[in-house]
């Protein structure tokens, strides 16, 4: 049986000119998560990150210099589906003003009414996480364990897939929207994959954060 560990990356700079850079705890997260793993987990026999900042650098700090680039776990253009919200709010926006628009951008992206409006429909971002999780599932093989440096949103995507992979476009993105709420940085979310198919055994653990260093955005 092999195992995927997918891991979010640890906390970017929001509010910051560049969102995509490590803050000083997000570098410490993913310290701190590969010190972790390496005692409690097997030794990896593949490792996968995104093509954004934020993935490399959370990969170099757990260790995982050797990363293979895999586009397709980036995470979806959040500023743009915020901005194509109508009527968005101006000036800057407070964790928990930004969370509420967020949340409210995101619902409408994933409705798929207006997928014209974005430059990455709903739909399109779905195929691209099923398919880097296809592949991600295969490389870990009987026996292996594949490690996956992503986002939020890609993780939550591939567990909805995970727990009905047969779901419509809107189901799935209810499913989505409730696993993407609740991923604290550089947490991880273990997928099993054995001769039935790829199953998630676990969501969202984090045994190696506490206090300061657990945060969500």
């Amino acid at each position: 049986m092999g195992v995927v560990i997918l891991v979010r990356h640890g906390q970017a700079s929001f509010g910051a000119d560049d969102y995509d850079v490590l803050s000083e705890t997000g570098w410490e997260q993913g310290r701190l998560l590969g010190d972790w793993l390496r005692t409690k987990a097997d030794k990896p026999t593949a490792l996968v990150r995104g093509s954004m900042r934020r993935h490399r650098e959370t990969a170099e700090a757990a260790g995982w210099t050797d990363a293979v680039v895999d586009p397709g776990w980036d995470e979806f253009d959040h500023l743009g589906v915020v901005a194509r919200y109508p009527d968005p709010p101006e000036g800057e926006l407070g964790n928990r003003e930004f969370q509420r628009v967020f949340e409210l951008a995101t619902a409408r992206w994933t409705a798929g009414e207006h997928d014209a409006e974005y430059d990455e429909p709903w739909p399109a971002f779905r195929a691209r996480v099923t398919a880097s999780l296809r592949d991600v599932c295969a490389q870990a093989g009987p026996g292996g364990t594949a490690v996956v440096v992503t986002s939020g949103g890609p993780i939550a995507a591939a567990c909805a897939a995970l727990l009905d992979p047969d779901a419509d476009d809107a189901t799935f993105g209810r499913l989505w929207s409730r696993f993407n709420t609740t991923i604290v940085n550089s947490s991880f979310t273990r997928v099993v994959v054995g001769s039935t198919g790829a199953r998630m055994l676990t969501f969202n653990e984090h045994p190696h954060l506490e206090g300061e260093h657990l945060t969500y955005r």
